[in-house]
Formats: C-alpha cells, structure tokens, sequence
C-alpha cells in the first residue's frame, strides 16, 4: 500500500532545520505484515531526543531511514500467527522488540532483547525484514517502529494493546517519554517512600521521571535544567526545589539544599556534563542513575575509590528497566487514577510536514512534548 512517512537521508545537516529539511517527506510503498506482524494506522507520534539525536549524528544510524519510534495508532491488519490482537484493536508501539527468547527476556529484562537490539542497529524488523520501498530502493525501520509515518508495519511485540477511549496523542507518550522516565524512577532506581531525589535534565523523559519519583513517594526532589520555562512547570508538577546548571555553584547549591546530597539522580539530559553533575549531588551510599544517550564517544570521568568507599552505585537504565506488557497498562492506570500527569507534558500539535520546524524547537531546549497528529 502507499504510505506517507518522513525519511531521514543525510544526517548531521546544519540547523536550522526548517530550511535544511533533514526529513523528508515522501510516498513510499509499504510491505504487506508478515508472521507475527501487524499494520498499524499512525495516529499520533512524539518527537523524542532520540529521534534528534538520529538527525544530528550523534547516534549514528544505517540511512536512509524513517524515523520516529514513539506512538498510538490502530490495528489495520494482523499477520499469520497472530491471534491475540485483530483490526480495530488500539495499541502503543514499544521501541525494543522482545524475542521471549533470549537469556535477558528469560530473566525478566526484554528492555536487553538481544535479537531486538540487533535488528534495531541493522535496521529492520525483529524477523530481519525490511517493509518500507521507495523509488530510490530499500528504507530502513527506526527502532522497529518507524513512527512518522501514515501506516506502518511493526512486529506484534513491539505492540501493546490498550483501551480505545484512551486519547491517541496522550497514548503516545507512553511508548517511550512515559516508559523510560517513570520505568527509571520505579524499575531501576527504585526510589522508596521517604527519599532525596534530583532530575537533571526535564525533557519529555526527565519530567516523566519527575512523575514518577513523586508518585514513588520521595520526599524532597530538586529539578535541575537550563531552560526557565521547564524549570517552573517541574515546580508546577511537584518539584520542591530547582537549579540552573548553567550555575557554575549549582552542584554545591543542591548539596546544601539537600543536607549532603540526595540518595537517588536520575540524569536525563543525555549529555556527559549532566551525568558528572549527577554524580556529585549523589550522597554516600546513594544511587545516580542515567537515562541519557550521549555520542558514543562520549567518557565520563570517575574515582574509583569513590565508589567503593562511599558504596555509590551508577546504573543505566534503557526503557525505564521495565517490562512493556505490565508497565504500559500500569501507567496509563497510574495515569488515569491522577497519580501521573503525563497530560501536563503535552506542547504543541502539528502536521507531519512541520515536523523539521519541530525538532529545531527541540534542539533549542524550549518545546514541551510535542506530537505529529495524522
């Protein structure tokens, strides 16, 4: 069938991005679904850091690809094999397509899927296929997703039903800024009733993890960021104290706001700066933890009797260290009960031409979470 999807060629042109138009838009022929796959009407997509960090090179991926991994749509049609979703069924696509298989999705981690980090870097379906043609040849799949586009074709696990009167521009939100920032503050930080807690860096995953830090129980959290704008709506959401870390003090200031450091950070900016200040407002024996993805190049710089002699942990965390089956449902219940907000983090609407103007209001630091609506 014909489809309209955006199509990143050439990373790393200049910005802005409006007149370089990194993205763009095209007719492209999409595949039929396979075993185990699923066409899926887009209806709602998030622009994410991660997608931008596609378009500047800073996480460098095989082109020409379409992008986009964040997203709500509906079933069209089910492939063979398939007999647990059917046309009609609204779903919340995943960015890491879990085998069942391997020894992570064994043990409980389909976040680590082997197989489906394998095919996310080659491009492609968790099957190995590649669905999207134009005339120029072969396209590639962003994530197992390939999000800004009219139809598309996923693997069925990299697909979540949930219920039809939940909006698709909010469902959204769930497939990634949701489930990496409130999953790094439930699943990997496992932040406890009572505790410290700052978030550096309030993007669409940092405010989530704000989200969920607060909905955890903590008892102090500090936000931490550049932009005045985001730094108000943390105080809005619930945040007790912020910092700009522009500050040259700002790490020493938050120390002493927290009486030594708070027990839990949760790094969200994705730039190697971020994590360092992470880990100096960490306290002894606490947790820093790091959701970010910096270039590839990128070091960080650490005492290694630090960590042993104040027993500090450092964790990463990669789609908030949870489980997708149980996660998603359990946030939009979260969500629906008033005890996540995600609402709140929603910024402007637009039409998938616009979407090279919405990633330069991304790179500016300035834009809320903001969606491509088909």
């Amino acid at each position: 069938m014909k489809i309209t999807t955006a199509i990143l060629r050439e990373a790393g042109l200049p910005r802005a991005y409006a007149d370089s138009r990194p993205l763009t838009i095209e007719t492209a022929e999409l595949g039929d679904p396979g075993d185990g796959e699923l066409l899926v009407e887009i209806k709602a997509a998030g622009l994410c850091h991660s997608d931008l960090s596609v378009i500047d090179n800073n996480r460098p991926r095989p082109l020409p690809m379409a992008l986009g991994h964040e997203a709500a749509g509906v079933v069209r049609a089910a492939g063979r094999g398939v007999t647990d979703m059917a046309e009609g069924d609204h779903v919340v696509l995943v960015f890491v397509p879990s085998c069942g298989h391997c020894l992570p999705c064994a043990t409980g981690r389909p976040a680590l899927c082997e197989p489906g980090a394998a095919a996310n870097a080659e491009g492609t379906l968790l099957s190995g296929a590649r669905r999207i043609d134009t005339h120029t040849g072969t396209v590639n799949h962003h994530l197992g997703v390939s999000a800004f586009s009219s139809h598309i074709v996923v693997d069925r696990r990299s697909a979540v039903k949930i219920d039809r009167d939940l909006p698709f521009t909010e469902a959204a939100l769930f497939g990634c800024a949701v489930l990496t920032g409130v999953g790094a503050a439930f699943n990997t930080a496992r932040i406890q009733p009572g505790s410290s807690v700052a978030v550096i860096g309030l993007g669409g995953v940092g405010l989530n993890a704000l989200l969920g830090a607060r909905a955890a129980g903590a008892s102090w959290i500090a936000a931490v960021d550049i932009e005045p704008g985001k730094l108000s709506l943390a105080q809005e959401l619930g945040a007790d104290a912020v910092f700009d870390s522009r500050d040259p003090d700002c790490a020493a200031q938050l120390r002493e706001a927290s009486g030594g450091g708070v027990e839990c950070a949760l790094e969200m900016a994705g730039v190697a700066p971020a994590l360092e200040l992470a880990w100096q407002v960490t306290r002894r024996g606490g947790t820093t933890v790091t959701a970010g993805l910096p270039h590839p190049d990128a070091r960080l710089s650490l005492s290694p009797a630090m960590l042993v002699g104040e027993e500090r942990t450092l964790k990463g965390s990669y789609l908030g260290g949870g489980v997708p089956l149980r996660d998603i449902p359990r946030y939009i219940a979260m969500y629906r009960a008033g005890l996540l907000p995600v609402d709140r983090l929603l910024g402007e609407s637009m039409a998938l031409e616009h979407i090279n103007a919405g990633f330069d209001a991304m790179a500016e630091g300035t834009a809320l979470r903001q969606t491509v609506v088909f």
